[in-house]
C-alpha cells in the first residue's frame, strides 16, 4: 500500500464521516464551536478594535455586518460617495455614526484601527497603501488591484508599513477548505492534473443590472471624485457609478471579480503561488447594457511544475446567461479521484476512481480484429499474468463533509483579520497571496483585449 493510500486511510478513520448522502462532520462541529467561543470571549475596553468601512455598496454593508460578528469591533465610521448610502449606514449603525464623502477624513482619524475597502476596484489599490501609511489595518475587497502594475507597489507598502494587511477572499478562511486542503495533502484523489472551476448565472442582478435609486444625480453623487483616477473622463452616468462592475475603467470585469475567487481557493488548497501562461476568450453575448466587458469568458492557465505541485491545467468560465441557472463549481481533478467543491465553500466531496491493475483486454479492443486463433493465445496469456483481483477495478465510498448549519466564512475570514490586528499574528492572506490569485486573473483580462497568450512569473510577480 502506497504512503499516500495510509495517509488517506488514516484521515478517513479519524476526521470525516464516509457516506453516500451530505453529513455534517464532527471536526466541522469542533471548529465552528472553536469560532463560536472565541466570538463569545471577553473583551476589555483596550482590546476593543474600532473601525470604518470605506465604500457602503453591496460588498461593503455585507463586510461590515460579517466584522460587528466578532467581539470586540465597532464600528465608528463610514465613508461613500453616494450620500444616500451614508444616510442608510446611520440608520442602520446609529445616528452617531461619523460619515463622510472622503476617505481620507477616515484614515487621519486617530480614533480608528481598521479600516474596510470595499470600493470599486480602481480605488482599492491607493486607499490601502494610503490607509497603511497613515497608520490603519486594512481589510482589502478583492481583486486587491485594479491593474497587475499596482501589484508590487501595494505589498512594498505593507512591508514597509508592517500594517495588517488582508485580501476579502473568504474562501481562504472556510472549514471547509482547510478540510479540503488536509485532504488534498493525504493524497485523496492521488496527483493532480486538472481543475474546472466556473460560475453560472442567469438573472439580472447576477450580471451586476442593480437597481439605481430614484434620487441619484450630480447632486447626490460625488462623480468627479469617482472618476478622478481614470485616464479617460466621461459626463455623468449613473450606470457607470451604481454599475461599476460593468466597466474597465472602474471594475476587473468578470475575471477579476468572480475568476479571483475560484483561483484563491485553488491556490490555498494546492498551495500553488500562481500560474505560468495565460489565455482567455470572451463574448458579449446577452447583457448589451452599455457595458464593455464580457459577460461570457472561459480561460486556459497551466501551472507548471514546482516544489509545491505537479503540472497541472484550470479551465475557468463565467457564464452570466447559462441555462443552467445558478451554478457554482469547482472541479479538482487527480489520478486517482475529483474533489468537487461547489456553493460559497461550505462542503465538498470526493469521489475516488481508480484503475485496475491488469491493463484490460477485450470489449472497445482492437483484440477481435485478430484470427481466433490469436485471440485465444492472447486471452489465455492475459489470464496467467494477471488474476481477477488485478483485473478489478477498486471501489470506494463517496465522502462528503459539510460546514455546520448557519455557518459563514466571511464571519471567520474577520476573525482572523482581527485576531491578527490584536494579536500581530499573521493573516491568513496576504498581500503576496493577494496579487498573487488576482494577477492571473488581471492578465485573463489583458489576453482577451489584447488576443495574447500571457506568460506570468509567479515566483516575482511579474508579466514575462
Amino acid at each position: 500500500m502506497s504512503t499516500d493510500r495510509r495517509k488517506f486511510l488514516k484521515h478517513l478513520g479519524t476526521s470525516v464521516l464516509l457516506t453516500s448522502a451530505s453529513l455534517t462532520s464532527l471536526a466541522a462541529k469542533e471548529q465552528n464551536e472553536i469560532r463560536e467561543l472565541r466570538a463569545q470571549k471577553r473583551i476589555t475596553p483596550n482590546d476593543k478594535i474600532r473601525i470604518a468601512t470605506i465604500g457602503m455598496g453591496i460588498m461593503g454593508f455585507n463586510d461590515t455586518r460579517a466584522a460587528l460578528t466578532t467581539a470586540g469591533v465597532e464600528l465608528v465610521g463610514a465613508c461613500d460617495l453616494y450620500t444616500g448610502r451614508l444616510a442608510r449606514a446611520k440608520e442602520v449603525y446609529g445616528a452617531g455614526l461619523y460619515t463622510t464623502g472622503d476617505y481620507r477624513d477616515i484614515i487621519n482619524r486617530k480614533d480608528i484601527d481598521a479600516v474596510i475597502i470595499a470600493t470599486s476596484d480602481n480605488w482599492h489599490s491607493q486607499i490601502a497603501i494610503d490607509a497603511m501609511r497613515a497608520g490603519k489595518a486594512v481589510y482589502s475587497e478583492k481583486p486587491m488591484v485594479h491593474q497587475i502594475s499596482q501589484g508590487l507597489g501595494e505589498i512594498k507598502a505593507q512591508q514597509e508599513t508592517k500594517m495588517v494587511f488582508q485580501v476579502g477572499s473568504q474562501r481562504v478562511s472556510s472549514i471547509a477548505y482547510k478540510k479540503a486542503k488536509e485532504m488534498y495533502e493525504s493524497g485523496a484523489i492521488g496527483k493532480i492534473n486538472s481543475i474546472e472551476a466556473s460560475f453560472n448565472r442567469q438573472d439580472a442582478l447576477g450580471a451586476w443590472q442593480y437597481t439605481m435609486p430614484m434620487d441619484q444625480s450630480v447632486q447626490t453623487v460625488d462623480w468627479s471624485r469617482f472618476q478622478s483616477n481614470a485616464k479617460i473622463k466621461y459626463d455623468y452616468d449613473p450606470k457607470r457609478f451604481f454599475r461599476w462592475r460593468n466597466y474597465r475603467e472602474y471594475g476587473t470585469g468578470v475575471a477579476g471579480d468572480l475568476f479571483v475567487h475560484l483561483l484563491s481557493g485553488i491556490h490555498f488548497i494546492t498551495s500553488s503561488k500562481g500560474p505560468e501562461r495565460i489565455y482567455s476568450i470572451g463574448d458579449l453575448a446577452y447583457w448589451k447594457d452599455g457595458r464593455n466587458v464580457p459577460d461570457v469568458m472561459s480561460a486556459v492557465v497551466h501551472y507548471g511544475e514546482t516544489k509545491e505541485h505537479p503540472a497541472f491545467q484550470v479551465t475557468l468560465r463565467v457564464n452570466f446567461i447559462s441555462g443552467e441557472g445558478d451554478r457554482t463549481v469547482t472541479k479538482i481533478v487527480g489520478s486517482e479521484g475529483v474533489m468537487d467543491l461547489g456553493g460559497e465553500g461550505d462542503s465538498f466531496s470526493i469521489r475516488k476512481n481508480k484503475m485496475a491493475e491488469a491493463p484490460g483486454i477485450g470489449g472497445w479492443d482492437s483484440l477481435f480484429t485478430y484470427t481466433e486463433a490469436q485471440q485465444k493465445a492472447l486471452m489465455d496469456d492475459y489470464n496467467k499474468r494477471y488474476t481477477e483481483a488485478q483485473r478489478t477495478r477498486p471501489r470506494f465510498p463517496d465522502v462528503t463533509y459539510r460546514a455546520p448549519d448557519g455557518y459563514n466564512a466571511s464571519n471567520d475570514h474577520f476573525a482572523n483579520f482581527f485576531d491578527s490586528v490584536r494579536n500581530k499574528t499573521k493573516v491568513v492572506e496576504d498581500a503576496i497571496f493577494g496579487f498573487r490569485a488576482a494577477a492571473p486573473c488581471l492578465a485573463c483580462n489583458d489576453s482577451y483585449f489584447e488576443n495574447r497568450v500571457i506568460n506570468w512569473d509567479a515566483e516575482n510577480m511579474k508579466i514575462v
